[in-house]
């Protein structure tokens, strides 16, 4: 029996990496779950702890903050060291943050604990990614990531049902110290997982962080690098202007109960988890660029009525129910990601880029609801949704300064 620490063979042609896949699939699930869980309970929150909606703003945010800085160092000590250790550190942190937050006592606390989850979820994301590109024929490697990144609707899914369903029962406190057993993901990796075949093949020696910017320059990958980030931040700052405040916004500006905001959350998350497996067949099959394209404008198509028709939605409860069903459909391009960063940069590099890429746009989302609340002050509930409408709108016409990367061969990349 083989090593952990050495790889397997490499994968035949026709077969798709499950054990890889699985345990991936549920600490990226869990790690989502733990990033959004605090969206679904910020007003219990809020009034024990007595947060200023400054204050809520701040840690709505601060999270994904973190998890750009965790995509950076995570990112570059999983092409150091390789995926497999990374991973389980990464879930490890994140779940010792979300268990912490069971015992914050005010702010500072909260922002505290917060700010550890984020540093292990901007980790998480990348490494599982660059894990199953490696390990999947080229040919479904779209679908591949399409089936990894499904378990973002899936976390959101499991978090509204917590939030709204089992937090009311037991506490939200009590959720976050329950919710820490996501770490037994990290021992699942640990004893299950062997290590990235064509990260273990490499013949180049392991690169410091300055050694790989040097690298991304002399391959001229900087253009590339910084148009992934902004294609990031115009994407990842479509779902996150929407989902962060959207439970808050049916509870105090639609006035539903929590029930129903539970239901119409849960319907917004089964399209995107349909949205994200069509997503990855259409996209092995006509190219990344279009159907980013395609989903972002299907997104703005159904924030357009929620943003500006609501009311007479609310009369009509079967568009209503179209317009949720709608959001979370477009909202499957996040699908995308993996596979397209993956096909963009080398190995030796490849989940450095990728975790600076993709979690320096999260970390971006700072800002998010700040963003929101400005653009609420001052237009209500049509200028908060009206901003992840144009970024969708920005998000369909950016992705064509990127090349279409179908069907790459990453061990050829920038050789």
């Amino acid at each position: 029996m083989s090593s952990p620490e050495q790889a397997p063979p490499p994968v035949p042609a026709d077969r798709f990496p499950v054990r890889i896949w699985l345990i991936s699939l549920a600490g990226w699930m869990f790690d989502f779950y733990d990033l959004v869980l605090f969206s679904f309970l910020l007003v219990p929150i809020g009034r024990e702890l007595a947060l200023t909606p400054g204050q809520e703003a701040t840690l709505l945010g601060v999270a994904l903050g973190g998890s750009g800085i965790g995509g950076i160092i995570f990112g570059y000590l999983s092409d150091r060291f390789g995926r497999r250790h990374v991973m389980t550190s990464t879930i490890l942190i994140y779940s010792i943050g979300t268990g912490l937050t069971a015992f914050a006592h005010g702010f500072w606390t909260v922002l505290l604990f917060r700010s550890i989850t984020g540093l292990g979820v901007g980790g998480q994301w990348a490494v599982g990614h660059a894990l199953l590109a490696e390990s999947t024929p080229q040919r479904m490697r779209g679908r591949a990531s399409a089936l990894l990144q499904a378990g973002e609707p899936m976390g959101v899914g499991l978090a509204a049902s917590v939030g709204f369903l089992v937090a009311p029962v037991i506490g939200w406190r009590s959720v976050f110290l329950l919710s820490s057993a996501s770490a037994l993901v990290a021992f699942m990796v640990r004893r299950h997982l062997h290590e990235s075949a064509l990260w273990m093949a490499q013949k180049e020696e392991r690169l410091s962080p300055v050694a790989a910017l040097r690298l991304i320059v002399h391959r001229h990958l900087v253009g590339t690098t910084l148009k992934g980030f902004v294609l990031g931040v115009l994407k990842l700052g479509t779902y996150w202007t929407c989902y962060t405040w959207l439970p808050k916004f049916l509870q105090t500006e639609f006035h539903q109960p929590i029930g129903r905001s539970a239901l119409w959350m849960l319907t917004a998350q089964m399209g995107q988890f349909a949205g994200m497996l069509l997503f990855g067949y259409l996209a092995d099959k006509f190219g990344r660029r279009v159907l980013f394209t395609v989903y972002s404008v299907v997104t703005a198509a159904a924030l357009y009525p929620l943003a500006f028709h609501w009311q007479a939605l609310l009369s009509h409860p079967v568009l209503f129910w179209g317009a949720f069903l709608g959001l979370g459909l477009g909202s499957g391009c996040t699908a995308g990601f993996g596979a397209l960063l993956a096909e963009l940069f080398p190995t030796d590099i490849r989940n450095f880029t990728m975790g600076t890429v993709y979690n320096t746009a999260r970390g971006v989302q700072f800002f998010a609801p700040f963003l929101v609340s400005y653009f609420v002050a001052g237009f209500g509930l049509a200028g908060g949704l009206g901003v992840p409408l144009v970024l969708a709108l920005g998000t369909a016409a950016w992705v064509w300064t990127l090349p279409e990367t179908r069907q790459r061969n990453l061990a050829a990349i920038a050789e």
